[in-house]
Parts: structure tokens; sequence; C-alpha cells
């Protein structure tokens, strides 16, 4: 079990309630480099904690800073059933604000990253690692259904990934639903864990006009030719009025946060500009919105 704590930490904790962040999701997901950034940005962190302690920390009336815990199958005693519990008690309780961060990872990339380190699987010691892998993200299933936050890692960096948690958990950060708003390439397959999903391709394609071909749809040229298309008005004034229906709803509802988006055939020029344009659009609506390009991400980082 690892314990980290900083006692210097300018991070404040709220009068009223102890805010508690559950953090799990598959071995090589990218549990590690949520918790070390979250200790970066002063929580309390626990790593590895057996779960028959669980219940007892969490009565615990010392700790005086936002608690992050991690927990895994490694976990002495883990069960699934005792995790539940465990966030069912706390979701009753009004002295917590506790929320589950799942760190989610397509099993392709799971089993690359195992591959990289040679480690055994802990679920599959004399298995393949691919039998580890399986058995894991079944296992925890449950648990990712239950999640307020998810992050799919598959496309991170370390440095993608902390950057996110940062937005995620950073000071000042409102306990209001988070919108994120991303564009991607069909090519590649659709994100995970997206709530809403829109396929621009019926648009008229940038591609193929060779002055507009290496450039996206964060510029003006791209986004002007993309709305000259005599169904383009028509299409977004809907997306954006039932994106506007929904979201209070969903807040009301409670949920946490809300995934759109925008897919065409490489992801750099039509998809890109709905998503730049809706959020634009979002924001001058007060809503607060991050924007991720799937595609221009990884051409930026070489991958």
């Amino acid at each position: 079990m690892r314990v980290t704590s900083s006692d210097d930490s300018p991070l404040s904790q709220s009068k009223s309630q102890r805010r508690v962040v559950l953090i799990t999701g598959p071995s090589g997901a990218g549990r590690s480099t949520a918790i070390n950034a979250l200790e970066d940005l002063g929580y309390e962190v626990i790593d590895n904690l057996p779960m028959s302690i669980l219940p007892r920390l969490l009565q615990t009336h010392g700790l005086t800073r936002p608690l992050a815990l991690g927990l895994d199958v490694r976990n002495r005693d883990f069960s699934v059933n005792a995790l539940i519990e465990v966030i069912d008690e706390l979701t009753r309780n009004p002295d917590h604000d506790a929320e589950v961060l799942y760190l989610d990872s397509s099993p392709e990339v799971l089993i690359r990253r195992y591959s990289e380190t040679r480690r055994r699987h802990p679920l599959a010691p004399a298995e393949t690692v691919q039998d580890g892998v399986a058995r894991e993200i079944d296992l925890l299933a449950p648990i990712r259904a239950r999640a307020d936050i998810l992050i799919d890692t598959s496309e991170m960096t370390p440095h993608q990934l902390r950057d996110e948690i940062e937005r995620w958990f950073a000071e000042g950060h409102q306990a209001d639903m988070a919108l994120t708003v991303q564009s991607f390439s069909y090519k590649r397959g659709m994100p995970r864990g997206v709530d809403m999903v829109f396929d621009v391709r019926f648009l008229a394609n940038p591609y193929w006009e060779p002055e507009l071909r290496a450039l996206n749809g964060m510029d003006a040229k791209v986004q002007d030719y993309v709305q000259r298309d005599p169904r383009f008005a028509a299409f977004f004034e809907k997306v954006l009025e039932l994106t506007l229906l929904l979201l209070p709803a969903y807040r009301e509802e409670g949920k946490k946060h809300l995934s759109i988006a925008f897919g065409c055939t490489g992801g750099q020029h039509r998809s890109v500009t709905l998503a730049e344009i809706l959020s634009k659009a979002l924001a001058e609506h007060d809503w607060q919105v991050s924007i991720r390009h799937r595609e221009l991400e990884r051409r930026h980082s070489g991958l």
C-alpha cells in the first residue's frame, strides 16, 4: 500500500463535504499516472488500499484535503460487489462528494502496453496477456457502468492524461456537468465512452480541393467551405437545438459528463469543423466546453 500526502498543499477542502475520488480501471490504462497527477494537485492519495479498511478510512475526520483512492484487482481482498456497496454508501452520505474515475483503454492497447513491459498480467500469471486483459475487463464491467468520469486513454500519452486529470480535478473545478466535443476518423474507429455521435460524411469534403487538402477544420477556409454545403445550415441548427435541449436535462438528472463526437472519413476537415463550430455556439450559451481532435492530436504527437 502506498500512502502519500503533502501538508503544504494549496488545495482547500469544502467545509460541508469532503471530495472523494475512487480511481480504478484495467491494469495498464493509466491509473498510476492519474494517481500521481492527483497527488501533485494536492490530494491526499492512498493507493492499493485493502477493501476491508476503506469504510473505516472514509469515517475518519482527521483528513482535511480531498481524498483520492486507487483501487484495482491487485488490491488485497478486492471485490466488485464490495466496491459497489462503498460507492452506494458514499453517494448516500451527505458528508462526501464522491466520484468514480474510471481509466479505460481498448483491449489492443492494453495488450500492447503489457507486452512492452514484459510483465505478467495479475489475473493471468500462468496464461497469456490476452486472457488476463479479457478477464479483467469483464470483471470490472459493473464498475465501469457506475463511473462518473470515464477517460479513455487509448490515444493518450501520459502527459496528455495528466493534462486531462488536471482539467477535471484542479482547484476551482466546478462539480457541474463537464462537456466534451470531439472529432474523429471513422477509419480509426469510434471513440469509446461517447454519448452522442454525428456522422458528417454526407457534407462536401474539402479533401478533394487541392488548396484545402493540407489544412484542417480549425482553418477558416475549410470552415467556410463546409458551411457552404446547402445541407449544413439545417443540419447544424438541428444539432444545436437538440444539444441545448438535452444539456439541462442531463445536468438535472445528475450526469457529470457528456461527450459529443463528430466523425468523418479522415478526422481532419468536416468533423473538426463541426466540433469547432458547435463548441463556439455552446460557449455563447454559457456552457464550458472542452474540445479534442483525436486525429489531429495523433499527427501532432507522431502516432
